[in-house]
């Protein structure tokens, strides 16, 4: 996808912006220590709205003063100050839909280059391939770590708050959507009306989009995964999962079945038995990541081939790894105006296979 798309979404949100607010970029140097990094003067302007307190899953967030060395933890969280011209000390090293293998996203790149911190300017990149590295962030010396859409462990958030302020998720593990993580991330940073600006400006873009793909609205969803090398179960994402979340962003519906699923979890995945598949017969568009031969694999399963959808081809096949996936996987004000036309024509073609 073309840069242009990022700062398109980007010059529009700066010119509501701009009425209230001069958002400029911030800079801060490369490496585990990087230098201080400085708070745009038109942000400093809303300092006044300290302290703020915020209340997650673990107790509550007390940020003292306006953050000027922000670091970000798990999926998606530095988009938020990046989106709001902030260029963060650490970031999450990205490896999922990493499509150049540089640790940074195509979408995030592109707007990191927007502030003028690619190169040697780049946040540093926190490697999470085992967990949290502690180190790594404390070496950061950040004044809050922003981490509203995670997994964080009570241990993870109490070792982390020891470094520096902590915004943890709301109630529940990978269940923030992207909207809420916006604007939990953006009222730490004092901007939280400017994370509104953000999101508005999101929801403008998706409804433009819905206009031009008149059937996808209102088709009933199930997002799921199975596993080529074993059909025997099929995992369902739940409600509360952020990439379902989207999905009901972009004009469609939760399948009654997959309510029913997880009426009794708090968790943002189950597992279905593929003995069972045939529950799942009030899904218009399932949506399953694989590659090119996923719909004939499962159109030739004995089981899958039950669910109406697969058997009639109003799916959804969501590339491994693909920069897409990643977007989409764990949403945020920039990866979703980064795809959305891409992704929106996946259901697009999908929802004309649907009676």
């Amino acid at each position: 996808m073309p840069h242009s798309t990022v700062q398109r979404h980007l010059a529009r949100v700066a010119a509501v912006v701009a009425a209230g607010l001069a958002l400029t970029a911030c800079s801060s140097a490369g490496g585990a220590t990087g230098d201080a990094a400085t708070t745009p003067a038109a942000v400093a302007a809303g300092s006044s709205s300290f302290p703020v307190t915020l209340v997650n899953t673990f107790g509550e967030t007390t940020i003292e003063s306006q953050p000027e060395r922000v670091a970000t933890v798990n999926w998606g969280n530095h988009d938020v100050p990046i989106a709001l011209g902030i260029v963060p000390v650490g970031i999450q090293q990205s490896t999922y839909g990493d499509d150049d293998g540089d640790g940074v996203l195509p979408w995030t790149y592109a707007a990191l280059e927007e502030l003028g911190a690619t190169g040697d300017k780049l946040p540093a990149l926190f490697d999470e391939t085992d967990g949290i590295p502690f180190e790594q962030v404390a070496n950061t010396e950040p004044d809050v770590v922003l981490a509203a859409y995670s997994g964080l462990t009570e241990e993870d958030y109490t070792t982390l708050s020891q470094i520096a302020p902590t915004v943890s998720y709301p109630e529940f593990a990978w269940g923030t959507s992207w909207k809420d993580m916006a604007l939990i991330d953006g009222e730490a940073l004092g901007l939280k009306d400017e994370a509104q600006t953000l999101v508005d400006d999101v929801l403008a873009q998706i409804d433009d989009a819905l206009a031009e793909r008149p059937d996808v609205e209102g088709k009933t969803v199930a997002y799921g995964w199975i596993d080529p090398a074993d059909t025997s179960t099929v995992g369902i994402y739940t409600p509360l999962d952020a990439r379902v979340q989207l999905l009901s962003d972009l004009g469609m519906v939760d399948a009654p079945s997959v309510e029913k699923l997880a009426a009794d979890t708090d968790q943002f995945y189950v597992s279905l038995s593929a003995e069972n598949a045939d529950t799942l017969s009030d899904v218009d568009i399932l949506v399953i990541y694989g590659d090119d031969t996923t719909l004939a694999t499962l159109q030739a399963d004995p089981l899958i081939s039950k669910i109406p959808a697969v058997a009639r081809g109003s799916v959804v096949v969501m590339p491994n790894s693909a920069p897409i996936s990643a977007a989409t996987s764990g949403p945020t004000v920039l990866s979703v105006p980064y795809v959305l036309d891409d992704y929106l024509d996946l259901f697009q073609a999908a929802a004309e296979h649907v009676g």
